[in-house]
């Protein structure tokens, strides 16, 4: 039996203070090998190419961006996106620059396509600036939330049927 397709998609923006903060966790994992079934990719702000990854047949994406939870900065949290969930949203229009996940499940499944199974690892933020005055790079807190959300991503590919431990670092 194969292994199952998994795609990572980090996104945020990177003039955004810690809304970056997805896009630095893939960076991370891209100095890593992986499996052939493991796909990294950093879509930054790019929904519709996310929702285009999740019609080349993955059997399950896990996102990694900054969510308000109204938790302190930095915590990680992960989560489970229901197979349903934006069933009642209208597809369009769809935000190329959004990445809401119950939006781009919509959009799939407006495809015809059974989206798979979808986590979110996500990091409560500090500072995101704002439209008017960029911010760059993470704060203290959302910087240290990296790699422990980094052991995150392996656990749930890990339990999604690849073993982390045959993710090998390569040499810096």
């Amino acid at each position: 039996m194969s292994s199952p397709r998994i795609l990572v998609a980090g996104v945020g923006n990177v003039f955004f203070g810690d809304d970056g903060f997805g896009v630095e966790v893939a960076r991370r994992l891209l100095e890593r090998r992986w499996p052939e079934a493991v796909t990294i990719r950093d879509f930054g702000i790019r929904g519709l190419d996310f929702a285009y990854a999740l019609l080349s047949g993955y059997d399950a994406a896990i996102l990694v961006d900054t969510v308000r939870r109204g938790r302190d900065p930095g915590t990680l949290y992960v989560l489970e996106v229901d197979g349903d969930a934006g069933s009642g949203a209208p597809a369009f229009p769809l935000d190329t620059h959004g990445m809401d996940p119950a939006r781009v499940l919509q959009f799939v499944r407006s495809m015809g396509k059974d989206p798979g199974i979808l986590h979110v690892v996500g990091c409560e933020p500090a500072n995101l600036g704002d439209d008017d005055e960029p911010v760059m790079g993470l704060s203290p807190e959302v910087q240290g939330a990296v790699t422990p959300a980094i052991g995150l991503v392996e656990d749930l590919i890990a339990r999604l049927g690849i073993s982390a431990g045959t993710a090998r670092y390569v040499d810096a």
